[in-house]
């Protein structure tokens, strides 16, 4: 029952509400102000969006066909902080056919047989049965497809043919490497007119034309796509009106030069006239020139430090070319920078690091022998920590490098074209088989620098600087390429971004829509990848401080304790580069920074490699202690880089992004920064691996070259036969002094070929004369003619005289 105060009430309030204006529905009132709240946050929106557009520099034309070129895949992973081992184990295996294998065991073989390193690095060129040969079987088209007369060989093949060349032949490793990569042929192969290809293929299969690309001039070094002083413009012939171009060009330092028969020439083209019609584009392009071409000039030679391999000079002033020679015909005008771009992951990501796998070989098999085959003190120089130490870091680089380059040669097999990670592997790889020759030299000391057909040591030391500055210097590809393409390239959310703020003013609003979309993107990955940061620091450091020093003799915790760790080293490596957006446009010259995180990414990306070689090859005696010796010299290298960068962060907001960094990445500061270098003990166990007779050297010995029986001295060969006699005669001799007693007749006979091997393999060429005018009759060294002088002046010419 209503109370009549009730009622009253109700009747007040319902004159009050009859008296007032009708008000919207609540629901409305609610929109009302959304859209409200919509409008303010769509201006806010534009405002950073113009903003953003505005900071950030020019994107040039190049720079933007750069970020559509190539392939992401793993590199993105470690970019996202969350790569997977079992996804790289699951995805690539390299692997060489039956066909391929034996092509190894036969025709590489033989060539080696007939290469003499000394007599090539002398004369400055191989001998005429050599270049026949590598015509002969198609050493120049093992990339060229069947049907075109090549071999159609797998890229993991041509790297490992590569590899042990370079066991024997530094310069022919270089040869065979060129025509193999960015010679025209691949791009023909991709690129070229049905005519093109009709033609040059077969030939540059058979060897008929030896390649060149002439890339790299006087202005144009690594930054080589800048074309500076490499002008065409379109023209028409002045008397048969053809179509064409008129350019200009010097270009040196391009290897095989002096003996090409046909040369892809990068050109910037230009179209003042419009004379294109709409086919084709102004920019970089590719021309095929043929020797002969009027007007080219190729034949003078540089010297690279000492090397023999042919690198010279193209030139050409006001040339002719017809539009059927540019590479893919008029319609690929302009095109040239995608050409290469694509095609460049396996110059750079696998001829070059071959080169550095064959050293890492040579090393580990050849010094690694020299090592208990020399003696000092009456003691194998083996058995001296200094030693010790530079064998196991030539092994364990020599691992890391191995295994980089068959899980990036599985990754172009698998038809993609990395670009970062080519970046990685040609700066890191060139710069470890750097690291590891001058281990080896160091180790082999004067046997190392006396030149001559004992030495198969001393032109690797010199021809890997040159590997090092070819394809884009190491100092540029550490500093800024790997991480500016990386960045752009690879992180999962700023490529859309970046390409919202390229988009016209007429498509603002699109524009602003993904760009907002893809910056709450990049905040969050960033968010997520702090706290997943803090967590794995934590962790892993925890495990690192309770985790025996033997803990990796267990192939299983080796596995996932180092899987855990780049887990971690990930993702600090993932918020660090999202930390580098606080930079904006000024990136771009933060190359300190960029440096740093180059380390990092190589460093991770190469402990994820090496424990993917583990996978593959676990059961080979040792693996376990080499394998630990490099992740822990690779995982301290990662941890070293990121705590630089977070002491040294730069910028207006450098302060702040570096205590975010340090807290992210090492949040109970040195307590989770566990990893250190290899401990002595694992030291010296790598390296009595290396130095004695076991699976692990036999793992190294898989692919270098062997004299065979009758084949006469090859010390590389003698130096891998002698050691298991001498460590067996050292053992014999130990035994002996130990038991105070004189040897057996069996132990007496072995203890004196040992001795009689160790005699011979100590000793280094000399020679009568070491130029041809030395050789000449009758010829005196100044510096002996000027004694003779001297002592024509003097009555008394000798201290005594003779009896």
């Amino acid at each position: 029952m209503l109370s009549s105060r009730g009622a009253i009430s109700r009747t007040a309030g319902a004159r009050a509400a009859a008296a007032r204006p009708l008000a919207a529905p609540r629901g409305g009132d609610r929109r009302g102000q959304a859209r409200g709240i919509l409008g303010v946050s769509h201006a806010i929106d534009k405002r950073v969006y113009r903003w953003a557009k505005g900071v950030l520099p020019p994107i040039s034309k190049t720079e933007n066909i750069a970020l559509g070129c190539g392939t992401i895949g793993f590199d993105r992973d470690i970019f996202g902080g969350s790569p997977s081992l079992q996804h790289l184990i699951d995805t690539y295996t390299p692997a060489l056919s039956d066909e391929e294998q034996s092509f190894l065991d036969v025709q590489v073989h033989h060539l080696c047989s007939i290469l003499s390193d000394h007599d090539v690095a002398t004369d400055k060129d191989f001998s005429r049965e050599a270049w026949d040969y590598m015509r002969d079987e198609r050493f120049f088209g093992m990339k060229i497809p069947r049907e075109w007369g090549g071999l159609g060989f797998s890229t993991h093949a041509v790297s490992t043919i590569l590899a042990k060349l370079a066991t024997q032949c530094f310069d022919a490793n270089a040869t065979v490497a060129v025509p193999n990569s960015l010679g025209p042929g691949e791009l023909l192969v991709r690129y070229g007119t049905p005519d093109q290809k009709e033609y040059f293929l077969p030939r540059l299969a058979d060897g008929t034309l030896i390649p060149c690309f002439g890339l790299t001039g006087p202005h144009s070094g690594s930054d080589a796509t800048s074309l500076i002083g490499s002008d065409c413009v379109v023209s028409r012939h002045p008397e048969t009106g053809e179509l064409g171009v008129v350019a200009s060009f010097r270009k040196r330092y391009i290897t095989l030069a002096p003996v090409a028969g046909v040369v892809g020439l990068g050109l910037n083209l230009r179209d003042p006239e419009g004379l294109l019609g709409g086919e084709g584009e102004e920019g970089f392009t590719v021309a095929l020139l043929e020797r002969g071409h009027e007007g080219l000039r190729m034949g003078p030679r540089h010297i690279p430090l000492s090397a023999a391999f042919m690198n010279g000079t193209v030139e050409g002033d006001d040339v002719w070319i017809p539009m059927d020679s540019i590479l893919g015909g008029q319609g690929r005008c302009g095109f040239g920078w995608n050409m290469f771009v694509e095609c460049l992951a396996e110059g750079r990501g696998v001829s070059l690091p071959a080169g550095s796998i064959g050293a890492a070989r040579s090393v580990v098999a050849g010094v690694g022998a020299y090592s208990r085959v020399r003696k000092q003190f009456r003691v194998p120089i083996a058995e001296f920590g200094g030693i010790q130490e530079a064998m196991a870091k030539a092994g364990s680089d020599g691992l890391i490098t191995i295994a980089g380059g068959d899980v990036m040669n599985a990754i172009v097999d698998n038809h993609e074209a990395p670009m970062v990670i080519s970046s990685v592997m040609k700066q890191n790889c060139t710069e470890r088989g750097r690291r590891i020759v001058e281990c080896g030299m160091d180790v082999a000391a004067g046997s190392a620098i006396c030149r001559g057909e004992r030495n198969y040591i001393g032109n690797a030391y010199m021809s890997l600087p040159i590997a090092i500055t070819v394809e884009g210097a190491n100092i540029m590809t550490r500093s800024f390429q790997i991480i500016g393409q990386g960045l752009t390239r690879c992180h999962p959310h700023m490529s859309d971004l970046l390409r919202a703020l390229q988009r016209p003013p007429s498509e603002e609003k699109e524009a602003t829509a993904v760009f907002v979309r893809q910056f709450y993107k990049i905040v969050g990955h960033g968010v997520s990848n702090f706290f997943g940061s803090v967590g794995r620091g934590v962790t892993s450091s925890v495990s690192s401080a309770a985790r025996s020093k033997t803990a990796y003799k267990n192939g299983d915790d080796l596995l996932a304790y180092h899987e855990k760790q780049l887990l971690r080293l990930s993702n600090n490596f993932a918020l660090t580069a999202d930390l580098c957006f606080t930079l904006g446009g000024r990136l771009k010259f933060e190359e300190l920074l960029m440096g740093r995180l180059a380390d990092a990414l190589g460093a991770i990306y190469l402990g994820y490699a090496t424990l993917h070689h583990y996978h593959r090859r676990r059961g080979v005696d040792g693996l376990e202690a080499l394998t630990e010796h490099a992740m822990l010299r690779l995982e301290t290298e990662a941890q070293d880089a990121l705590y630089a960068a977070s002491e040294n962060f730069p910028g207006p907001l450098g302060p702040l992004a570096s205590a975010v960094m340090k807290v992210g990445c090492f949040p109970l500061g040195g307590l989770t920064r566990p990893y250190s270098p290899p401990g002595d003990d694992l030291t010296k166990e790598v390296s009595r691996l290396l130095t004695t007779p076991s699976e692990i050297r036999d793992m190294f010995e898989e692919n270098i070259y062997r004299a065979g029986e009758g084949a006469g001295p090859h010390q590389m060969t003698d130096l891998i036969d002698a050691l298991p006699v001498c460590v067996e005669a050292d053992r014999a001799a130990s035994s002996v002094r130990r038991e105070k007693r004189e040897p057996t007749a069996q132990e007496a006979d072995l203890i004196a070929r040992a001795d009689a091997l160790r005699d011979a393999l100590i000793q280094v060429d000399v020679f009568e004369h070491a130029t041809a005018a030395e050789a000449a009759p009758g010829y005196v060294r100044p510096a002996l003619q000027g004694t003779e002088d001297r002592f024509a002046a003097l009555e008394r010419t000798v201290f005594r005289e003779a009896a």
